[in-house]
């Protein structure tokens, strides 16, 4: 684990690694130094120094693989680059136990194999887990090999063999719009789980609101409760991604939600940043330049941000693929709602607001109903109210 943060005129031996690595991966052009990766790689003195062209090529690979283009190297950014470090057939590939599993461009290169010829038909997410470990198993059967699992040289070998192929669509964007359209536009029995960001001793900013200061964890906690209670009256199963006394890392999070198996997932979150100009709210699902993406994911992202922003007075941001773990690692669609920056007084006043925190959570539930209306959704944004959408359900 790596918990300092280099940027824009730091100097260290992370620096020199990374800008290999980047050099490595075709980002930066004409680099002298050693790229190879190898252990006992070395650096000149020059490449330890995070100058203006090694944040460009960094903020080049950030937004390349979905993670904020910050220019910053964080714990996230090393793991995102060595990840993108391993290329198909540079280890040998198996299952490991849970939360060991092994993760990067190689398996995400394999899974793309495995969809292209119908063995693999869930998310492309470079996680060598058990549906990746039986896909491979199924596809070495076919294949007249040993059914063990693990890519190892004959498997690869044998991959190999097959050359190009003409690929069809994505079976897993297939499979989720199928799953939405069969579940019917009814709101009654489906499962979501809310994840209110922060918990525990961890509670975030403190701001000053109409009513005194509050903090950060309690706007989204509040903002949780308000929207689970929308969706109990319109009949759902909810569930909320952790206790108050509690913060579990974004892995437990999603562990949670895969094991209530949940229908969608929704996370809360504030965003900052460094100065009170940014300002305005903004939805994240799973995609980026680099993959594949979850096109129920997005398509919710959307309505919720049309939602948010017609009713209330925060900017609109936009909806954005990323690839953060509460995003990739869920088996359902997930959103994450970044419903306002902390650090910018105008998006605090909304945010600290009551009747705001009201009409996002209303925002929010009448996205999950428009999603489920499928062709049907004929509705204005911003205009569906939650009475009617209680009057449809047939709860009034």
């Amino acid at each position: 684990m790596y918990d300092e943060v280099y940027k824009l005129g730091d100097r260290g031996p992370r620096v020199a690694e990374v800008r290999g690595t980047l050099a490595r991966l075709g980002f930066i052009d004409g680099f002298a130094g050693d790229a190879t990766g190898e252990a006992n790689q070395r650096w000149r003195p020059e490449d330890e120094t995070f100058d203006e062209g090694l944040d460009s090529a960094l903020r080049g690979f950030q937004q390349h693989r979905g993670i904020i283009a910050d220019g910053h190297i964080t714990e996230g950014t090393l793991r995102a680059l060595r990840e993108a470090s391993y290329s198909l057939g540079a280890r040998v590939l198996s299952l490991q136990g849970p939360g060991h599993y092994l993760v990067g461009d190689d398996v995400a290169e394999l899974q793309g194999h495995l969809h292209d010829l119908g063995f693999f038909t869930s998310r492309i997410d470079g996680h060598f887990g058990p549906m990746t470990h039986d896909a491979v198993a199924a596809y070495q059967l076919n294949a007249g090999l040993n059914p063990d699992g693990i890519v190892g040289p004959a498997t690869l070998r044998a991959l190999s063999y097959l050359g190009r192929r003409i690929t069809g669509g994505s079976p897993q964007a297939i499979r989720e719009r199928e799953q939405i359209r069969a579940a019917g536009p009814q709101l009654t029995g489906k499962r979501v789980v809310l994840d209110p960001g922060f918990g525990g001793s961890d509670t975030g900013s403190i701001v000053r609101g109409p009513y005194g200061d509050i903090a950060e964890e309690e706007i989204l906690w509040d903002l949780a409760t308000r929207t689970e209670g929308r969706m109990i009256a319109a009949g759902m199963e909810t569930i909320l991604s952790r206790p108050r006394t509690d913060n579990p890392s974004n892995l437990e999070r999603t562990s949670m939600a895969n094991a209530f198996g949940a229908d969608l997932m929704i996370s809360l979150r504030c965003d900052w940043y460094p100065n009170d100009k940014a300002s305005g709210a903004a939805t994240f699902y799973y995609g980026s330049e680099a993959g594949a993406s979850s096109m129920t994911g997005e398509r919710l992202a959307g309505i919720i941000q049309r939602e948010v922003t017609a009713r209330t007075a925060l900017g609109d941001n936009r909806p954005h693929g990323r690839t953060w773990d509460v995003l990739r690692t869920t088996k359902m669609p997930t959103v994450q709602l970044d419903a306002g920056y902390i650090t910018n007084p105008g998006d605090v006043a909304q945010l600290t607001n009551p009747d705001t925190r009201d009409a996002i959570a209303e925002a929010i539930v009448v996205a999950v109903k428009r999603l489920y209306m499928f062709d049907k959704d004929v509705a204005e944004t911003g205009q569906y109210s939650f009475s009617e959408l209680l009057a449809e359900e047939g709860r009034l």
